[in-house]
């Protein structure tokens, strides 16, 4: 196994990408080979929030499908941390069933996001449809101080 990648091509179509890890066994890759561990995927417990900011709120999405809203908690913690977590249940096995392949994930996720000083924490709303969280934290006014223009002399 070379560790540089071969950039030789025989055509400008040929994409057969180098990929440094292909020979190596993750145990998350194939569950026929490491049976001895749990059908509990990592990619849940990484759930992936999108945060942007408006001039109104701060709006958090998370893609959550297949979660009901009882399955998933926002909260406010102390310090202005937003915390959004939920678990996605195993599915129950038949013995009877032949698994050929296991790529949704399941388990745990928590995610915490520290909010800014200028958030309305007793204003924050949240709604799920079809499988997108959507947190809104509304923004208060940023007063600006007041200028006064001072006149130079001389």
């Amino acid at each position: 196994m070379s560790l540089i990648p071969n950039f030789r091509r025989n055509s400008v179509f040929d994409l057969d990408l180098w990929d440094p890890f292909r020979d190596f066994q993750f145990p998350s890759s194939s569950l026929s080979t490491f049976p001895e561990f749990p059908r509990e995927n990592s990619a849940f417990i990484n759930t992936r929030i999108d945060w942007k900011e408006t001039p109104e709120a701060h709006v958090f999405k998370a893609d959550l499908p297949g979660l009901k809203k009882e399955e998933v908690k926002v909260e406010i913690e102390d310090d202005r941390v937003l915390q959004i977590s939920g678990e996605r249940k195993i599915e129950k096995e038949d013995k009877n069933d032949k698994w050929h392949r296991v790529e949704r994930s399941s388990g745990k996720f928590s995610r915490r996001f520290r909010l800014p000083e200028n958030a309305k924490l007793d204003e924050i709303k949240a709604a799920m449809e079809n499988g997108v969280l959507s947190v809104t934290v509304p923004k208060a006014e940023v007063k600006r101080p007041d200028v006064k223009a001072i006149e130079i002399s001389g």
